[in-house]
């Protein structure tokens, strides 16, 4: 099982050797957010297209 220090390792290796402190944090943010994301669809805690844009026309009124 590949642990979370692993991940980041294999994170800030992908990146170029030139890569910017802020772009290696924002790919290691955007890896995160993925995996939260991923974690929500397994558990069920997804809204549909439909209820979605229900609550969007509800906020532009």
């Amino acid at each position: 099982m590949t642990t979370i220090k692993d991940k980041m390792k294999d994170i800030i290796q992908s990146q170029p050797d030139d890569s910017t402190y802020e772009e290696i944090l924002r790919e290691l943010a955007f890896a995160r957010m993925v995996d939260l994301g991923m974690s929500d669809y397994r558990n069920g805690r997804v809204v549909s297209n439909d209820e979605m844009e229900h609550r969007i026309r509800t906020w532009q009124k």
